[in-house]
């Protein structure tokens, strides 16, 4: 048996501003703000649903966690939904259990301590989000690819 730990990659998290290295990063209930109706239904535990376009960005499966990712682009994404929001490498607090709910290699943890500041006051520009958007719609294909592949009776 090795005494070595295992090897992270990299851990980003987008969020909250105004963390600096050391802090500590925990669950917190979601951020209503005044008039979004995609807020009050999160902050409920549900899904706000839009007529023709499908549910809007639906709550996590797991409010009592923390939500980090190897993908800096990922946490990117995350961080500008904030007004503001920063970028931060974390160092995970507890047992990193690996996320079902993203396309994006993530995982959950209890608590993250800020490692560093990537960048303050996030914001994405038109093609980063296109960007951005594409390749969460490639991966959200291949998920779909594996699952049609491994389904019971498929004849495989």
């Amino acid at each position: 048996m090795s005494s070595t730990p295992p090897v992270l990659p990299r851990l980003f998290h987008g969020g909250a501003s105004g963390l600096n290295p050391g802090d500590l990063l925990v669950p917190h209930p979601p951020k209503v703000l005044d008039g979004c109706p995609i807020c009050v239904a999160r902050a409920a535990g549900e899904s706000y649903e839009v007529p023709g376009v499908g549910v809007i960005d639906p709550p996590t499966g797991r409010p009592e966690r923390i939500y980090v990712t190897s993908d800096r682009e990922y946490a990117r994404f995350y961080a500008s939904r904030y007004w503001l929001g920063d970028l931060y490498t974390v160092e995970p607090v507890g047992e990193l259990e690996p996320s079902t709910e993203d396309f994006f290699p993530t995982w959950s943890v209890p608590e993250a301590r800020v490692v560093g500041v990537v960048s303050r006051a996030v914001r994405l520009t038109d093609k980063q989000r296109r960007t951005l958007d594409r390749r969460w719609g490639a991966l959200e294909d291949e998920r779909r690819r594996q699952q049609l592949r491994i389904t019971p009776g498929s004849g495989r």
